[in-house]
């Protein structure tokens, strides 16, 4: 059994996505924002529910899709425990296992590209991150970086994997898909027969530029990829985007919106999160997706063209604003004028994931009741 290995040519990361055979329970590692509808497309195809969004580390290179393919693909997020991302549900250390239906994902800390870093077990392969790369490594002088940390990771972690080990890096710039622990530990030029000083010396002198989206990415990776960044100038102004539906609105402005009776408000969740976590009274319920299993709600369509029929804006609701992104698409290509609404009814999850203390229509003291 092999991984799926996705490419990002922007970044030129690799994502995988490893899955049981026969429960078809799926794991993806370090997928990348601008990739989402690739990744969806893939579990699609291939008949896959995802239940785990894994990190290797915080990356300052692109930003995660993590939290959005837990809103929409119903998946878990893992991260390691050192790289401070808080929202992430399971805090990894050393040695822990993520289970998905019959295999296990094993938690490596490797340590060194950054404090956090982590590499992944999964039977014959290892996804080592920015930690080992092919005749290569991560670099160590930014993010909580240390070469003899790196050198310790590489040499007495990876190194002591078996030599068929199959390695599956977090990026390649030249075209390479993977390698053998055995192959880097004799043919690796920055550390094969080095000792660890040489080591750090090759490091201190590679003299690399910044990161383009570091001040950008980084920020962002540590609440998995989920962004709702208004300042208080634009609570009551729509932010335009280029993501195929009319754009991103507070939900101050959204409920103003409706006072003035130019909008619908269309509240996506399910309605069991309607029912148990609270609902906003007269939103219109259209289920972007329904339990069991979050299947498509095969009267979505319909019920956004009623909203919709008077000529009025659509406000989309979600738990978080994820899934109200997919819905506004969708009113969108069926030609209503919809908008997201940022941070949807529970807002973001705070460092204990948990949501409901972070921004949200319940925390603007929005109207809600609870049944």
């Amino acid at each position: 059994m092999k991984p799926i290995q996705l490419f990002d040519p922007t970044s030129s990361t690799y994502t995988y996505v490893l899955f049981d055979q026969g429960t078809r329970d799926a794991v993806i590692i370090d997928p990348v924002d601008e990739q989402l509808e690739r990744d969806l497309a893939t579990l699609r195809e291939y008949g896959l529910k995802l239940v785990w969004a894994v990190e290797t580390h915080a990356h300052a290179d692109h930003i995660t899709s993590a939290g959005k393919l837990a809103e929409l693909a119903g998946a878990r997020t893992a991260a390691p425990q050192g790289c401070g991302i808080g929202t992430a549900g399971v805090q990894l250390r050393h040695g822990d296992s993520l289970p998905f239906g019959g295999e296990t994902l094993k938690a490596l800390h490797t340590p060194g590209h950054t404090a956090g870093s982590m590499s992944y077990v999964w039977r014959d392969h290892v996804f080592t991150g920015d930690t080992l790369l092919i005749n290569g490594c991560g670099r160590t002088d930014f993010q909580s970086g240390n070469a003899s940390d790196l050198y310790r990771s590489l040499t007495e972690v990876l190194f002591a994997l078996p030599d068929d080990t199959t390695v599956w890096p977090g990026h390649d710039y030249q075209g390479r898909s993977h390698s053998t622990i055995g192959q880097e530990r004799s043919g690796n030029p920055r550390v094969a027969g080095k000792s660890e000083a040489e080591f750090v010396a090759i490091m201190a002198a590679l003299d690399l530029p910044k990161p383009k989206r570091i001040d950008e990415a980084v920020p962002a990776n540590l609440t998995s990829g989920i962004r709702h960044d208004l300042d208080g100038a634009l609570l009551l102004q729509p932010r335009p985007v280029q993501a195929g539906y009319a754009g991103d609105v507070s939900p101050q402005l959204a409920w103003q919106w409706v006072q003035e009776g130019v909008a619908t408000l269309v509240d996506v969740r399910t309605d069991a999160e309607r029912e148990w976590v609270g609902f906003v009274p007269d939103a219109l319920a259209v289920a972007w997706k329904q339990w069991p299993g979050m299947a498509m709600n095969p009267a979505f369509d319909e019920g956004v063209r009623q909203a919709g029929a008077g000529g009025k804006k659509l406000v989309m609701l979600c738990r978080s604003g994820v899934r109200s992104i997919a819905a506004a698409k969708r009113a969108t290509e069926l030609g209503l004028e919809a908008y997201n609404i940022l941070e949807g009814f529970e807002g973001d999850p705070d460092a204990q994931a948990q949501r409901g203390h972070r921004g949200g229509w319940k925390r603007h003291g929005l109207p809600w009741r609870q049944n």
